[in-house]
C-alpha cells in the first residue's frame, strides 16, 4: 500500500473519532526521517487544541490503527496541533485562510526571488492569489513548493 493511501485510511479512521473528541482533523500525513516512520496527525479546533485532547485522540487512533493493522512498516503515532505557521496543503486549509498573511515559496525564481508573502485573497484549481502592498499577485499552483500561516509577533 502507497504512503498515500496509509494517510487516507487513517484519516478516515480519525474523523469520527476526532468528531467524538470535539475537535477537527486538519491533516494527516505518513513521513521517514531519518531511518523511522512517523504517521502525524494534527488535529484542531476554535482556541486551539489542548495537550489532553491531543492525548485522547491518540489513544483512541492508536487502538484503531492497532485493529486495522494496515500499516506495513514500524512508525511512530504522533498527535498534535498543526501550529501557528502551519502548512496550507488542502482546499479546506485555503478556505478557512482566506484574510489572513501567507508565506508562500515557489519552486522556481519568479522576477529573481522564491519567497512571498502577503493576503491570502482568493485561490481556485490552477492559481493562488495574494496580496503585497494592496496589489494581487497570481501563481500557478503548479509553481508553489510551500504556502503556510505566517507568523506575525
Amino acid at each position: 500500500m502507497a504512503k498515500k493511501e496509509y494517510e487516507k485510511r487513517t484519516e478516515e479512521l480519525l474523523e469520527p473519532i476526532a468528531a467524538a473528541a470535539g475537535v477537527a482533523v486538519y491533516d494527516v500525513e505518513y513521513v521517514k526521517e531519518g531511518r523511522e516512520w512517523y504517521l502525524r496527525a494534527y488535529i484542531d479546533k476554535e482556541g486551539g487544541v489542548t495537550i489532553g485532547d491531543c492525548e485522547t485522540v491518540s489513544r483512541a487512533l492508536s487502538d484503531r490503527l492497532d485493529d486495522e493493522d494496515f500499516i506495513e512498516d514500524a512508525y511512530i503515532l504522533e498527535v498534535s496541533s498543526p501550529g501557528l505557521g502551519r502548512t496550507l496543503k488542502k482546499d479546506k486549509h485555503l478556505q478557512m485562510s482566506l484574510g489572513e498573511s501567507v508565506e508562500l515559496k515557489t519552486y522556481q525564481p519568479i522576477e529573481k526571488q522564491k519567497e512571498f508573502s502577503g493576503i491570502l485573497k482568493a485561490f481556485d484549481q490552477e492559481s493562488v492569489t495574494i496580496e503585497t502592498g494592496g496589489v494581487p499577485r497570481v501563481f500557478a499552483r503548479r509553481e508553489i513548493a510551500r504556502i503556510r500561516l505566517a507568523l506575525d509577533f
